[in-house]
């Protein structure tokens, strides 16, 4: 049996790397992520800082939140959601504070009351349990829904907004007790830029904000 010798090559070196070519990409790749972050802070998601009390003590003030931008261009918002939105203009005590972030309470078309005999507000006959987020004070007491009563039939296309600490929030109850106009008290849903998802500063703050149960049993008008 003639026997066979199998030939091995030696495989070729590497060739080293030349320095220059990582300094000709490196700009390349900081103009790729620059791109990157602009594009998802432009048309994903955005940060934002908080600067008032109107939402405690679900939003601390400096509390720093994610917002998504795209979801709601793809379907319009939900009751309870919290929301960052462009304030109406008679809305600003300061023209340089155009973003405002208060929580969802009625849609366009919604029947919305304050307050029944346990002092709760009411959306299309539903009464509210607003428990979970209305803001305590140190001694634990918690705030009432309203220092008001109204009832008001949201205009279609438009969206009625609260703070969860009413009695610091300029909001849909205080400019509709100021003016008793429901166009005036609400903002246009096309004013909405995100829903806040989550907390991501402080790190002993880190959540993610979610809707309130009571929501999921109001009716629609």
């Amino acid at each position: 049996m003639t026997g066979t010798h199998e030939r091995h090559r030696t495989a070729p070196a590497p060739r080293p790397r030349q320095h220059g070519s990582l300094w000709r990409e490196l700009p390349v790749l900081i103009v790729i992520a620059v791109l990157v972050a602009v594009t998802i802070r432009v048309f994903v998601l955005q940060t934002f800082w908080i600067p008032s009390g109107s939402m405690e003590h679900t939003l601390d003030i400096n509390d720093r939140v994610l917002v998504n931008k795209i979801s709601l261009d793809f379907r319009s918002p939900h009751r309870g959601e919290v929301i960052v939105f462009r304030s109406p203009v008679s809305w600003r005590t300061d023209p340089a504070e155009k973003d405002f972030i208060k929580r969802v309470i009625a849609l366009g078309g919604d029947h919305i009351t304050c307050c029944d005999r346990a002092g709760r507000i009411s959306v299309n006959g539903h009464a509210l349990d607003e428990t979970s987020y209305l803001y305590r004070g140190a001694d634990g007491e918690q705030e009432p829904p309203s220092d008001g009563r109204f009832d008001v039939r949201v205009p279609d296309g438009r969206i009625w907004v609260m703070g969860d600490h009413r009695l610091e929030s300029g909001d849909s109850r205080e400019h509709y007790l100021q003016t008793r106009d429901p166009n005036e008290a609400t903002i246009p849903a096309s004013s909405v830029i995100g829903d806040a998802f989550a907390i991501y500063w402080p790190p002993s703050r880190m959540r993610f904000l979610g809707v309130p149960r009571t929501f999921d049993r109001v009716p629609d008008p």
